[in-house]
Order: C-alpha cells, then sequence, then structure tokens
C-alpha cells in the first residue's frame, strides 16, 4: 500500500471536556511527569506549493519534538505518535501520509529543546545547522548521530481529547548510531540514563 491515503475513523463516543471531579490539570501534569520517556524528533515535508510550478518554492522540511511515541505491532511493524490537535505537525500528516523518526541520543538535547519552543522560528532555520539525510521511503530529514531512526506511513488518525493518534506503518528502519544513551524526559526536564 505504497500511496494509498490513510484511513480516518470517525468518533463514536462523544467528546467531553475537563477532568473527573478532584482531578486537576496540575495533578494531572504533576503525576505524568513522573513517567520517564523517550524523546524523538517526528519529520515530514511540506509539499511545495505548486509542484506543477518548477519556479515554486520547494517544499520546507518539518519537525517536532516528541517525548508520546511508542511501538504498537511488531507484525505489522507499526508506530504511534500523540500530536496536539491544530498544531501544524497534526495539519501536515493529515495531508502528508509519509513522515519519519529519529531517536535522540542524549547528546541531542540541543534537537529536542529547537524543536520544543515555544512562538519559534521557521523550520528552515531550524534545519539549517542539523546534520541529516533526507530519507529514501519518506523524503523526510532522518538526524545524523541519532539512536534510531524509523519512516513511516499513516494507517490510522483517532482522535483522543485535543490530542491526534498516529499510527504509522514502519517502512524502513535503521540503527544508524550504536554510541551513547538514549534522551529521556522527566518530570519536566531532558535527562540522560545513570
Amino acid at each position: 500500500m505504497p500511496n494509498t491515503p490513510a484511513a480516518t475513523f470517525p468518533i463514536t463516543a462523544p467528546r467531553t471536556s475537563g477532568h473527573a471531579e478532584g482531578v486537576s490539570n496540575d495533578e494531572f501534569r504533576a503525576a505524568m511527569s513522573r513517567l520517564a520517556a523517550g524523546v524523538v524528533l517526528v519529520t515530514a515535508q511540506e509539499p511545495s506549493l505548486d509542484p506543477d510550478d518548477p519556479s515554486a518554492p520547494d517544499g520546507e522540511d518539518v519537525g517536532m519534538t516528541a517525548t508520546s511515541f511508542m511501538s504498537v505491532s511488531l507484525d505489522p511493524p507499526l508506530v504511534l505518535v500523540s500530536l496536539r490537535e491544530g498544531s501544524r505537525m497534526d495539519d501536515l500528516l493529515d495531508e502528508q501520509p509519509r513522515w519519519a523518526v529519529s531517536v535522540l541520543s542524549e547528546s541531542q538535547r540541543h534537537i529536542a529543546g529547537r524543536f520544543a519552543m515555544k512562538g519559534r522560528i521557521s523550520d528552515r532555520l531550524l534545519f539549517e545547522d542539523i546534520p541529516y539525510a533526507r530519507g529514501k521511503a519518506s523524503g523526510a530529514p532522518l538526524v545524523d548521530g541519532a539512536l534510531a531512526t524509523l519512516e513511516c506511513q499513516t494507517e490510522q488518525r483517532v482522535r483522543a481529547g485535543d490530542h491526534t493518534l498516529v499510527i504509522g506503518r514502519v517502512l524502513t528502519a535503521g540503527v544508524p548510531s550504536a554510541d551513547g544513551g538514549p534522551l529521556t524526559y522527566f518530570r519536566g526536564r531532558y535527562r540522560q540514563l545513570g
């Protein structure tokens, strides 16, 4: 299914807002901050505005730091990333079915911080001095020195509260670097194991 559009499944349960009685935003955030998570950079290539016009500017690379990323299935190989609903990456992956993930190493904290900034500069400038290779299946940037890289095609999008869960079939997987440990996120900060 190389070029099939992503399936979108309707949400059958009504959308509810707010927390259960006795659970505040701060309490929920504090509890979940105790769960250590790996840090990845999700990337995709935004298509050119007019692919038929050779003078139109090329599409832009887009990147986003994520800590809500996990393996879902071995057969078929599926992964899941959680995106804030209405974010640039959520909107892009709704149109662009192919995307990539770079599992960041402990020495790549600066990359995680750069792509997690609020009110940040353009993605073109964010990628400017970061060495990367372009994925063969997705065209998206794969960061040099990452512990692992994956290229994916969206299989399913599920709305979950104020986020979209994007499930992708893994098209390529590589382990380009065996050096260093993983970058983790715990209690609101990037950390190293050990």
